[in-house]
């Protein structure tokens, strides 16, 4: 997940609102297409401190006091650790073709480097020949922005030396898992920990100073290059790829000063990781507004962060909508909006993968996060437990049909995946956003299936049957 870029404030944007557009029809995606969930592990796993794992920077951001909005922490979580065949059963019975996760760094090399935890490599054994024994890819992660405290105690990702930490570690978990698994990817939203985690100071590990921030997003799309050559060497099968939190950055008005703003804004959170990843060089345009806040960079390090990739994964939740005069007031559209004061705005991620697939020429894409975050309640009827979500249900419905929107003007798109499996830890503010398409009661650890998961699994059997007819009447 990742922090909305433009809070609330007095600016009004120009787009009008639209209407949410409807559930795509299932001839829209070719049977390969992969449909899943997305969870990641410090937001569900707990059990923080058992079985030999090491502190995160994130076990240790929650002690900060205010850091969290509702003074809590990841120590149980979903209980996932404890739970984790409870939790299988309730992804197979979505019917989904994949699941993705991510490893824990801490819980299978708890100092980042040197001795490996035995106990927590083998939790994801469990998880990964779980998921194959119920038909289910497993698509793992292997950073989800919990870093080693020990590593950050060194220098953390602001320290090259970390460069070479993540590519061992990565090797690590190929030699005990890359076999099983469907895709690799390095790092979820790189953008997030370089801003969010060291530059604004509101996530994980809490710093603020932006000339650390660009170097720190170096060194993750530096290990991110030299991970992926090293884990072909090592003859890993998995496809392997990078996850980015994008979206399209748009002027509240059209003067030349917002204009230009959305221009800088869009550099930085977009053209900063695709120029590097695709074109192996940073924008120029960014590189100057930076000025002596750039990253330091050594001889060869574009071409190993342009080394090719077999996915690039997505994370879409929304616009951004800029102003040079302050943040933009997102409720002035009119548009629905979720918990986390996001406009829903499908259209964006339409416009999103045609960019991409016009200006980078990207390999095949895949929706690896996209889902809402609003206020559920679980009530009782006639003896069951439900929740109702209809604006949930509506957000996926509607960015599922912006993606068949996509595809059917020629975008590779591979798979697409809700976030999330579970209402879970959503970062600094704590569990008060549910974004989980299943219900947890935290006091119990009672996970409810909402009306959400309910349309999901029934979509996917519509546009399984749809598949079958297709190919069936081609055969005819």
């Amino acid at each position: 997940m990742l922090m909305p870029l433009n809070p609330r404030a007095g600016i009004q944007p120009v787009a009008p609102a639209a209407p949410a557009a409807p559930a795509a029809p299932a001839a829209h995606f070719p049977p390969s297409f992969v449909w899943g969930v997305a969870t990641s592990a410090f937001q569900i796993e707990g059990a923080a401190t058992e079985d030999g794992k090491g502190e995160s920077i994130w076990d240790r951001f929650c002690r900060v006091p205010g850091a969290i909005a509702d003074h809590s922490d990841g120590d149980i979580a979903c209980d996932h650790c404890h739970r984790l065949d409870e939790d299988l059963d309730l992804i197979a019975a979505l019917g989904v073709d994949a699941y993705r996760f991510s490893v824990s760094w801490p819980r299978v090399q708890p100092l980042g480097q040197g001795a490996w935890n035995e106990a927590g490599l083998a939790f994801y054994e469990r998880l990964v020949d779980g998921l194959l024994a119920r038909g289910i890819q497993p698509y793992l992660t292997l950073n989800h922005w919990d870093l080693p405290q020990a590593l950050q105690a060194q220098g953390g990702w602001a320290a090259r030396a970390t460069v070479q930490h993540f590519v061992d570690y990565a090797l690590g978990v190929q030699r005990r898992l890359g076999d099983r698994v469907a895709a690799i990817t390095t790092h979820n939203e790189p953008w997030v920990i370089a801003k969010l985690g060291h530059e604004d100071g509101v996530f994980a590990p809490g710093l603020r100073d932006r000339a650390m921030a660009m170097q720190v997003s170096h060194h993750l799309l530096l290990s991110h290059g030299l991970a992926l050559q090293a884990l072909r060497a090592a003859g890993c099968r998995a496809r392997l790829g990078i996850v980015l939190n994008l979206a399209p950055v748009q002027p509240a008005t059209d003067s030349p000063a917002d204009i230009a703003q959305a221009r800088l804004e869009d550099g930085l959170l977009l053209r900063w990781y695709l120029d590097p990843l695709f074109r192996a060089r940073y924008p120029q345009d960014v590189l100057d507004h930076l000025g002596a806040d750039a990253p330091r960079t050594e001889p060869g390090d574009l071409a190993a962060i342009a080394t090719a990739m077999d996915f690039l994964g997505i994370n879409y939740y929304s616009r951004n909508v800029v102003s040079a005069a302050g943040p933009v007031d997102v409720q002035a559209s009119g548009l629905p909006i979720t918990d986390m004061g996001w406009e829903v705005y499908p259209e964006g991620l339409t416009d999103l993968l045609l960019r991409l697939h016009r200006d980078y020429r990207v390999p095949p894409i895949y929706v690896t996060e996209n889902g809402g975050a609003f206020k559920d309640q679980c009530v009782m009827e006639d003896g069951e437990a439900r929740v109702h979500d209809p604006d949930r249900t509506e957000y996926i419905a509607s960015h599922i049909a912006a993606v068949g929107a996509a595809l059917g003007q020629g975008v590779p798109m591979a798979g697409y995946m809700v976030w999330s499996l579970l209402d879970n830890f959503e970062w600094a503010s704590g569990y008060a956003k549910r974004f989980g398409i299943v219900f947890v009661d935290y006091a119990t650890q009672r996970r409810t299936p909402k009306d959400s998961a309910r349309w999901y699994q029934g979509f996917l059997q519509r546009q399984r049957s749809g598949a079958k007819a297709a190919v069936d009447a081609a055969n005819r």
